[in-house]
């Protein structure tokens, strides 16, 4: 059984680090492949749900880290996050392609990675390779990185630039 299927809600797959951790052993010790990738994840669009389902693909658990409240605000400026984090991880978790949820406070999620060692680092090809936080440390451990195409046409400052312009 993966962990996409072990029935559990979506709350049960937003974990700390140290369950997560504990949870990500006996599916590597049956030489599963766990995947990561990050993001604010505020106001969920298909761009969104395109890039966690290819992800998905390229492994057996899909690890998402999520930035916290205070991450986003520090990373998007004020009035950001539109949603908060709770609810941007329920969401997240209730996707059939993501098996676990961590939340991060940090900037970047480079000592998440560096803790989860995952085989396969996923960003978006918006991000130029040697610009992703995290590549030398999944490298040097065998792992690979994957830039990922984006769903063309969707971005959530644009939505909400779009959305503020339209109120106006």
């Amino acid at each position: 059984m993966t962990p996409r299927s072990d029935g559990n809600t979506a709350a049960k797959r937003i974990l700390e680090l140290p369950v997560l951790l504990e949870r990500l052993t006996p599916l590597r010790a049956r030489g599963l492949k766990v995947v990561f990738t990050n993001g604010c994840f505020d106001l969920m669009h298909a761009g969104h749900a395109a890039l966690l389902e290819a992800a998905a693909a390229g492994g057996d658990a899909l690890v998402v880290g999520l930035n916290s409240d205070a991450s986003v605000s520090r990373l998007k400026g004020a009035g950001r996050p539109l949603v908060p984090q709770h609810a941007r991880a329920l969401l997240v978790a209730s996707l059939r392609a993501v098996d676990y949820v961590v939340i991060f406070g940090e900037d970047t999620p480079a000592q998440l990675i560096e803790q989860l060692l995952p085989d396969v680092l996923i960003k978006g090809e918006d991000y130029p390779l040697d610009q992703i936080v995290g590549r030398e440390v999944v490298e040097s451990h065998g792992g690979r990185v994957v830039r990922l195409p984006l769903l063309e046409g969707f971005s959530t400052s644009a939505l909400i630039r779009r959305l503020r312009d339209d109120a106006l």
